[in-house]
């Protein structure tokens, strides 16, 4: 975070005052992992799931012909949550941001399994609100954890998208660039985010 205001302070010099207020706000703006969806695993629906055998018969032989073929495509919708806090309080003008792009990758357990980037910009109001920013993921999660069996293959994506399933052990790493007075301008370091805490 330094590095990204020492980087918007030297552009503010070239740009003057005003553009320095939009890019103090940019640095303000926040974000976190807020909720994924949509399980599918070979396109069977795993969010009503909360074990293996809650697969039926004849899902568990789809996927049992997956993993002999070693192929089990994944696909969900990742939800990143972003926070402009720029709504004319706190001595910062009301500010709507526009994110130009997001390039993202995204690691589960600490394993980089997907990357991608918005499909066009997105708008962070400038009302102290949220807004969600909806990554389509998609891999192959049988040809990225090859040393694990079926049974352990399921059980990790029921950990993620199951009816408990749970966010925390995703992480995602992005260098977004925002659209301002200057042009789009790129944080000059990547971020971090992750669940229930705002970076």
């Amino acid at each position: 975070m330094r590095k990204l205001i020492s980087f918007l302070l030297l552009l503010s010099v070239i740009g003057g005052c005003s553009v320095l207020r939009t890019l103090e706000n940019v640095s303000r703006l926040k974000y976190r992992i807020h909720s994924a969806n949509d399980y599918k695993v070979l396109g069977i629906n795993i969010g009503t799931k909360k074990s293996i055998k809650d697969f039926n018969s004849l899902e568990m032989l789809k996927l049992s012909s997956g993993i002999l073929k070693g192929s089990l495509p994944v696909t969900f919708a990742l939800n990143i949550e972003a926070k402009n806090p720029n709504d004319g309080s706190g001595g910062y003008p009301q500010t709507d941001l526009t994110l130009e792009s997001f390039p993202y990758k995204l690691f589960i357990n600490d394993k980089e399994i997907f990357s991608g980037d918005i499909e066009k910009p997105v708008i962070v109001p400038g009302k102290g609100e949220s807004t969600i920013i909806t990554l389509n993921i998609e891999f192959d999660v049988a040809k990225l954890f090859k040393e694990k069996s079926l049974d352990d293959l399921l059980d990790l994506m029921l950990n993620l998208g199951g009816v408990s399933g749970s966010t925390s052990n995703l992480k995602v790493i992005t260098k977004p660039a925002i659209g301002t007075p200057l042009g789009k301008i790129s944080y000059p370091d990547e971020i971090t985010i992750v669940d229930k805490t705002f970076n």
